[in-house]
C-alpha cells in the first residue's frame, strides 16, 4: 500500500536523486552520519542547511524531474479558465430547447406581455395611485380574462384586501413598521369541492421610487398570472389551493405581506409558500432559502423544477445577515410559523433598483425558466399528500447544490454529517500512516510536514496582509471601486498580488531552507499539508452544524483518491505529463465547483459593494475576499511550485501585472461607473429637497432651514460628480444635529449607520400641497407613574416618525408593534409609516418612564414627510440640480418635510 512505502520513498527522495546518478553514488536510505550535519533546527534538522553536493540534493534538480515553469504557469492558467468558461456556458444556458408556449405549458410570451403592461404604468410606489388604482385594476382585469377560460374543474376566488396592521423587525439594525389600508390582490385557485389545505405563491407588484420595478418584482407577478391561467386551464385535478398573492407593499419593509398573513381568512389554509423576488436583473433564479427546516420542501424543488438552480451555501451567506436585505420570506417564517422556498433573479445587480430595471432587459429565456419551475413546483406541492400534514416532516435541515444547473444533489443533514466524518476520517487515517510511523522513519517527515503547514499558512496570511495594504492604499488614494466598471481590474490588482505573495513565500522557503530535498518529496509534502488544511475546515464546518461544510469534503475526498491513484506513477517518473493530466483531471470536479460558487459570490457581492455605504471601504472587502478565493484555489496548486524547477517569470509576470494595473488605477484611467445601454453600471445618489422645523419645549420654531440633502450610497461619496457640479462640494458637507434623533435629517429607512457622508445644498422652502400636521392629541399621568403622549399625523403616503429619550427618562411601552419599543443602532427609535389610498389619521401612543425630570423636557420626537408620487415629490430646483448630474449617476429626487419637538 501507498503508506506502507512512503517512509521509504520520503527516505529515497530526500537523499537527492543518487540511484539517478549511477552506481558510484551509495544509495542510502536516511541522511549522512551525523558527524556531517550542524546540529538539527526546529523544522528539520541540519538537513535543511547542507549546502548542494555535485552528487547529492543538487542532481535531483538537475536530472529532468523539475517541472517546466512555464509550462506549468501556463498549463495552470488554461486549465482554470477553461473551467471558467465552463460555468459561463453553464450559466448561459437558461432553458433546455424546446417547444414553448403549447397547451398545458408555460408560455413566456404570454408573461412577457404581463410585463410589459405592468412597467409601462411606471413607477409604483405604495399609496401612489399608479399602485393602488391602475397596477390594481390590470391585474383584477387580467385574473377575470384567466377565470373566463378556466377549466370547470378549478374554482377561482378573487379579493382585494386592505389591511392595516404593525410590527417590529430586526432589519437594518431594528425598527418599527405602520402600515394603514395598504393593497393585497389575492386570488385562490382551488378543486371546485374546496380544499382545505394551500399552497403560497407570493410576488409583489409595488416597486422603489423613480424605478420601473422589472425585475424586482413585476416579472414574478407577471409569472404568477401566467402559472395562474395554465394551471386553471388544465385538465388535471388539485388535491390542495393554490393562493397567488399580489402583494402591494413589499418595498415597504414587507409590510402587506405582514398584512396577509397576520389577517386574511385564507392565511389559516396556507401550508407551504413559494416566494419571489429578485436582487438583480434577469438571469437564473437562484433558491437561496428554504424552510426553516422542513426538508420535505426542498425535495419537492428537486422532484419538479425543470431547470434548477440552488445552493444551500446561499442560504447560509444570506441567513448570516451579511447581505443588507430581506424578503417576505421572512414574515412568512417568523409570523406565520410556514416553511418555504425564497427564489430571486441574482445576475447584474448593478441596475436593480434604478431606472434601468426594465422589461427589455429581462430575457425571454428567464421568463421561461422561472416559469417552467414554478408551475412545476406548485403543481407538486398542490397534489402533494405531504403537505396536509407537513409538520408531521417538519425536522431537520437539507444539504442542497446544484450541479451547473443540470440537476439538484439533495440529502439530508444528517446523512452529511455521517459523510463529512467518514471523508476526515479517511484524511486522518492517510495523514497519520505517515506521521504517526516509528520515529526513526518518519522524524523528518513529521518535522517537515509541520514546518510546511506554517509556511502555507504564512503564505496565506501573507498575501491577504499584502491586499489589504493595496485596498487602503487604493481606497487613501481616492481610487475605490476602480473595478466596479471593469472587473478584471481587481483580479490584475487584488488577484494577481496574492498569487504572487503566495508564489514568493513558497520559493523563498524551496530556496532558504529546503536546500537538500527533492522536488517529489517536497510536492508530497505540501499536497498534505492542504489536505490536512481541508480536514481542518471539514471537520470546523461540521462541528458548527453548516450544510455548506458538503464543500469541503469535497475538497478533501477527491484530492485524496486522486493522490492514491497517481500516487505510483509520480513516484516512479515523478512530475511528467501522465501525472499532471490525472492530477488536472481529479481536481475536476472541487475545482469546477469552487469556480461556479466564485461565480455566484462575485455576482451578488460586487453589485452590492456599490450600494453598502460610505464606511465600508469596498476595497478591502473584494480584497479580502479574492485574497480568500486564491488561498482556496492555490490550495492544491501549492505543489507545483516545489516540482518546478524555476518561479522567476512568474514572479515577475504577476509581479508586473499588479504594478502596471496600480499605476493605471491611480492615474484614473479605470472610472467606476458606466452609462452604457448595454450594461449601464450607475452611480446611486438620493436628492432630498426638504425643508426643516425645529421646535423647543413651549412649541416654538426655533430654527428653519431648507435645502437639497445629498446621499452616496458608496464610498467615493461626491468625488466623482462634483467636477460636474460643482457646487456640491465639501464645503456643504452636512453637520450632524447633535441633540435631534438621527443627527436632524430625515432619513427615509434607518440607514444612518452605513452612510455618514452627506452634503447639504441651501435651496429655498418646499411647500406641497398636501402638508404633513402632526400635533400631541394628550398628555396623561398613568397609574404607573409614567407620562402617556397620544400623536396624531396625516400626510403623504411615506412617514418616519424618530423618537429619542432625555436623560432620565425611558421609553417603556407604546401602541406600535407587540407593545415593546425595539432601538435603532445608535439608540434610537425608528418608525416606518405608509397608507394606501383614503387613509385615516395615523394616531399613536408612546409612555415615557420620567426617572429624573429635567429642564430640556423628557423626549425629543421628529416627524419626516415623503413625497414619492405626483406632482408634490417634483420642486424647480431638485429638477434643476438633477439634469447636472452627468448620465453615469442615477440620482433619484423627492421632495420632503421635517419638523422637530420636544415634550
Amino acid at each position: 500500500m501507498e503508506w506502507a512505502s512512503a517512509s521509504a520513498a520520503v527516505r529515497r527522495h530526500r537523499v537527492g536523486g543518487e540511484r539517478r546518478d549511477g552506481p558510484a553514488a551509495a544509495p542510502q536510505p536516511g541522511r549522512e552520519a551525523p558527524a556531517q550535519e550542524p546540529p538539527e533546527d526546529a523544522c528539520g534538522g541540519g538537513a535543511r542547511t547542507r549546502k548542494r553536493s555535485a552528487g547529492g540534493g543538487g542532481a535531483s534538480r538537475g536530472a529532468g524531474t523539475g517541472l517546466s515553469e512555464a509550462r506549468a504557469a501556463l498549463g495552470l492558467a488554461l486549465y482554470l479558465l477553461a473551467l471558467r468558461a465552463l460555468v459561463q456556458l453553464s450559466l448561459q444556458q437558461l432553458v433546455l430547447r424546446g417547444a414553448t408556449g403549447r397547451h398545458g405549458e408555460f408560455d413566456a410570451r404570454r408573461a412577457r406581455d404581463y410585463l410589459e403592461h405592468i412597467t409601462s404604468i411606471g413607477p409604483r410606489t405604495t399609496g401612489s395611485p399608479e399602485n393602488e388604482i391602475v397596477t390594481v385594476h390590470y391585474l383584477l382585469e387580467q385574473i377575470k380574462l384567466i377565470e373566463d377560460q378556466r377549466n370547470s374543474l378549478h374554482r377561482i376566488s378573487v379579493d382585494v384586501q386592505r389591511p392595516t396592521g404593525s410590527f417590529s423587525i430586526d432589519f437594518l439594525g431594528g425598527f418599527t413598521s405602520y402600515y394603514d389600508n395598504i393593497t393585497n390582490v389575492v386570488v385562490k385557485l382551488e378543486p371546485r369541492d374546496g380544499a382545505q389545505h394551500a399552497v403560497l405563491a407570493n410576488c409583489h407588484f409595488d416597486s422603489v421610487a423613480n424605478s420601473p420595478g422589472a425585475s424586482d418584482d413585476a416579472v414574478s407577478c407577471s409569472v404568477m398570472l401566467e402559472v395562474l391561467r395554465v394551471l386553471s386551464a388544465s385538465s388535471d385535478t388539485l388535491h390542495h389551493a393554490v393562493i397567488f398573492l399580489f402583494n402591494g407593499a413589499e418595498e415597504n419593509v414587507l409590510q402587506a405581506s405582514h398584512g396577509f398573513i397576520t389577517q386574511h381568512p385564507w392565511a389559516g389554509l396556507i401550508r407551504a409558500f413559494i416566494n419571489l423576488e429578485a436582487a438583480g436583473v434577469g438571469g437564473k433564479e437562484l433558491v437561496f432559502q428554504t424552510g426553516p427546516e422542513n426538508p420535505w420542501l426542498v425535495q419537492a424543488y428537486v422532484s419538479a423544477a425543470k431547470h434548477p438552480f440552488a445552493s444551500v451555501v446561499a442560504q447560509e451567506v444570506f441567513q448570516s445577515g451579511i447581505i443588507p436585505s430581506d424578503t417576505d420570506f421572512r414574515i412568512y417564517r417568523d409570523f406565520g410559523n410556514i416553511p418555504g422556498i425564497d427564489l430571486a433573479f441574482i445576475e447584474n445587480g448593478y441596475i436593480y433598483h434604478t431606472k434601468y430595471d426594465t422589461a427589455d432587459r429581462i430575457l425571454t429565456d428567464s421568463i421561461q425558466r422561472a416559469g417552467d419551475n414554478i408551475l412545476a413546483v406548485l403543481k407538486y406541492l398542490a397534489t402533494s399528500d405531504m403537505l396536509p400534514s407537513s409538520s408531521k416532516y417538519r425536522h431537520g435541515n437539507m444539504v442542497f447544490f446544484d450541479v451547473l444547473g443540470l440537476f439538484v444533489i439533495a440529502y439530508p443533514s444528517r446523512v452529511g454529517s455521517i459523510i463529512n466524518s467518514v471523508v476526515v476520517m479517511a484524511g486522518v487515517l492517510y495523514l497519520g500512516k505517515k506521521l504517526l510511523q516509528p520515529k526513526h522513519k518518519t522524524d523528518n517527515y513529521t518535522k517537515d510536514f509541520f514546518c510546511a503547514l506554517g509556511i502555507t499558512l504564512i503564505s496565506w496570511f501573507t498575501s491577504l496582509v499584502t491586499v489589504l495594504i493595496l485596498a487602503v492604499f487604493v481606497s487613501l488614494a481616492g481610487r475605490s471601486l476602480s473595478w466596479y466598471n471593469h472587473f478584471y481590474v481587481s483580479v490584475c490588482l487584488y488577484g494577481t498580488a496574492a498569487v504572487a505573495k503566495i508564489v514568493l513565500i513558497h520559493t523563498l522557503a524551496k530556496k532558504l531552507y529546503y536546500v537538500n530535498a527533492s522536488d517529489q518529496y517536497l510536492g508530497e509534502v505540501f499536497f498534505d499539508t492542504s489536505l490536512c488544511v481541508h480536514c481542518i475546515s471539514l471537520l470546523a464546518l461540521t462541528y458548527r452544524g453548516l450544510c455548506s461544510a458538503f464543500i469541503s469534503a469535497v475538497w478533501v475526498a477527491f484530492p485524496l483518491l486522486t493522490k492514491l491513484c497517481v500516487h505510483k506513477d509520480f513516484k516512479q517518473h515523478g512530475a511528467q505529463g501522465k501525472f499532471i493530466a490525472f492530477y488536472l483531471l481529479g481536481m475536476f470536479i472541487p475545482y469546477l465547483y469552487a469556480l461556479y460558487l466564485i461565480w455566484a459570490v462575485f455576482e451578488m457581492f460586487t453589485p452590492i459593494l456599490g450600494r453598502s455605504g460610505s464606511e465600508i471601504p469596498p476595497d478591502v472587502v473584494l480584497a479580502s475576499i479574492l485574497a480568500g478565493c486564491t488561498m482556496i484555489l492555490s490550495s492544491y496548486f501549492i505543489n507545483f511550485i516545489y516540482l518546478a524547477k524555476s518561479t522567476k517569470k512568474t514572479l515577475l509576470t504577476l509581479s508586473s501585472v499588479c504594478a502596471v494595473t496600480l499605476l493605471l488605477v491611480c492615474g484614473g484611467v479605470f472610472f467606476p461607473y458606466s452609462s452604457h445601454p448595454a450594461s449601464p453600471k450607475p452611480k446611486r445618489v438620493f436628492l432630498q429637497h426638504m425643508t426643516r422645523t425645529f421646535h423647543d419645549l413651549d412649541g416654538h420654531a426655533v430654527k428653519r432651514d431648507s435645502g437639497i440633502w445629498i446621499n452616496g450610497f458608496d464610498y467615493t461619496g461626491m468625488s466623482h460628480v462634483t467636477p460636474h457640479v460643482p457646487e456640491i462640494n465639501d464645503t456643504i458637507r452636512a453637520h450632524c444635529e447633535e441633540d435631534a434623533p438621527l443627527c436632524g435629517f430625515p432619513w427615509y429607512l434607518p440607514v444612518h449607520f452605513l452612510i455618514r457622508k452627506n452634503w447639504y445644498l441651501p435651496a429655498p422652502e418646499v411647500s406641497p400641497g398636501d402638508p404633513a400636521h402632526f400635533r400631541l392629541v394628550s398628555k396623561e399621568q398613568t397609574p404607573w407613574d409614567s407620562v402617556k403622549l397620544t400623536f396624531e399625523a396625516t400626510g403623504p403616503s411615506h412617514m418616519s416618525f424618530y423618537i429619542r429619550t432625555h436623560k432620565g427618562s425611558t421609553l417603556s411601552q407604546w401602541s406600535l408593534g407587540n407593545g415593546t419599543p425595539v432601538t435603532s443602532k445608535g439608540g434610537d427609535y425608528f418608525v416606518f409609516y405608509s397608507h394606501g389610498l383614503q387613509a385615516s389619521a395615523w394616531r399613536f401612543w408612546i409612555e415615557v418612564q420620567v426617572l429624573e425630570e429635567q429642564p430640556e423636557g423628557m423626549v425629543t420626537v421628529a416627524i419626516a414627510a415623503h413625497y414619492f408620487s405626483g406632482e408634490d415629490k417634483k420642486s424647480s430646483q431638485l429638477d434643476a440640480l438633477r439634469e447636472k448630474f452627468p448620465d453615469w449617476t442615477f440620482p433619484s429626487a423627492w421632495v420632503c418635510t421635517y419638523s422637530l419637538f420636544v415634550f
